[in-house]
């Protein structure tokens, strides 16, 4: 038996670890993760409603009934591999280049973190969780190449957008602590307040710094930081014994604004995490499968950095030389990646083969968040991947401990669209993805069943 502050150590060090090998990376439902941790990832992300480890508190929180004292540690090494096509007729006024052209960059660290206890049990809640989370991010690096008089008002014009290397990385780490409550039973819910911390990064976008609303920054490799808060509250029903309901719900995460950035994103530097919600039923076909559907809805659009359409361009002023006003970068309905509310469906399955082996398989499918009129900005993100392939497995290797692996294979999306100053330039975006995750779960107290 671990005592309660030999725990609390483990989570010390497991966090610790989890912030040094953080790193910003390109995700896949947009620039979410389709999972946390090793069983979720496996699964596809679906699980709303099953619930068998201390990651329900980055899922569900109610699912959190189901747990007892435990630790769950995975880095998932994650690649994206994105390139963008430039084809078509110079006008002179061409930010995005012609050619082909890969972004640097391949591998990445997501780190998935989290604890759970019983310890503090009472009236209010069964079970208590900390929960840490690469949430997501965007990243590009284009080199430095030379463009052959394709560039507006710049000789030397070089890059992705005219100014030399260029991309964009942004990571987001989640914190929360959860509560999770039976409230009878068949019943419970959950609630998880959530600290969340992002930085940005741009480059090579200085081109653009003649067409903001407020004469902020726009590029330049000034690293900024901002934080936030939101709160994720869940709910599981259990109609039958072998069948349950979960629904959990993030509200938007409210963030502060990038000041570095506040000539390029909306509303000065404005960027939220925006709210999402997800649904879905379990079913113990047999005491060894499980079969989970999940669906899940990204409010992408309610971020104007995110949703506003990068076409806004075209009532700003300052492109014809007048005065700048809201539909120029930094502006109220400044210029933004132009991602719509996303659909995301998710199916699971895990069995259980014997007491020490279980294996894990899903599928994933998302809408498309970008529309073909806004590849121009996309080039930074081309998040365009919708099919998601999982599997993995976890194995009791004694003494409490659990290894587990998941991957992830997501086959070459791809979005087509004319540039934005020049309609004779199309420009294609691209990316596919796969990601292996290895994870350690020690567990020192399992949970009494519900009744």
């Amino acid at each position: 038996m671990i005592s309660i502050r030999t725990s609390t150590s483990l989570l010390a060090i497991a966090a610790t670890a989890v912030l040094a090998f953080s790193a910003p990376a390109s995700a896949t439902e947009g620039y979410f993760q389709n999972g946390y941790g090793a069983r979720s990832k496996a699964l596809a992300g679906a699980g709303v409603a099953d619930s068998r480890d201390a990651t329900a508190g980055s899922l569900n929180p109610a699912g959190l009934v189901h747990v007892g004292d435990e630790l769950d540690v995975a880095f998932s090494v994650f690649s994206p591999r994105r390139q963008f096509t430039g084809t078509g007729t110079p006008n002179g006024f061409d930010f995005s280049a012609f050619g082909e052209h890969e972004s640097g960059r391949d591998y990445f660290f997501l780190p998935n973190l989290a604890w759970s206890t019983r310890a503090y049990k009472n009236s209010l809640f069964d079970v208590m969780a900390f929960t840490m989370v690469g949430n997501g991010g965007m990243n590009t690096s284009y080199p430095t190449f030379p463009r052959t008089g394709d560039c507006p008002g710049f000789a030397n014009g070089a890059g992705a957008f005219c100014a030399g290397a260029g991309g964009v990385n942004m990571m987001q780490i989640f914190m929360s602590m959860a509560f999770a409550k039976q409230i009878t039973p068949g019943v419970s819910i959950g609630v998880a307040p959530i600290f969340a911390l992002q930085s940005m990064d741009l480059r090579g976008l200085d081109g653009f710094a003649g067409f903001t609303a407020n004469g902020g920054g726009v590029s330049g490799s000034r690293n900024d930081w901002s934080m936030g808060g939101g709160v994720r509250a869940g709910i599981e029903i259990a109609p039958m014994s072998n069948v349950r309901i979960g629904v959990s719900g993030t509200t938007p995460i409210w963030m502060q604004d990038f000041e570095k950035y506040n000539g390029v994103f909306a509303e000065g530097g404005g960027f939220d995490i925006p709210a999402s919600i997800q649904a879905g039923i379990a079913v113990d076909v047999s005491p060894q499968l499980t079969l989970m559907l999940d669906w899940r809805y990204i409010w992408y659009s309610s971020v104007d950095s995110i949703g506003n359409p990068s076409t806004n361009f075209a009532n700003c002023p300052l492109l014809g030389g007048g005065p700048p006003n809201s539909f120029c970068l930094g502006g109220a309905n400044g210029p933004g990646f132009g991602w719509s509310d996303i659909n995301v469906i998710k199916f699971g399955a895990e069995y259980r083969a014997n007491d020490k082996l279980t294996l894990r398989a899903g599928y994933a499918w998302n809408e498309q968040p970008i529309s073909s009129r806004d590849v121009t900005f996309n080039v930074l993100a081309p998040a365009v991947t919708q099919h998601h392939i999982t599997g993995g497995f976890a194995y009791d290797i004694g003494n409490g401990y659990t290894f587990e692996m998941a991957a992830m294979y997501a086959p070459k999306g791809s979005v087509t669209g004319p540039e934005l100053f020049n309609p004779a330039h199309t420009v294609e975006i691209e990316m596919w993805q796969f990601d292996i995750t290895a994870g350690v779960k020690y567990k020192w107290d399992d949970p009494a069943p519900l009744k």
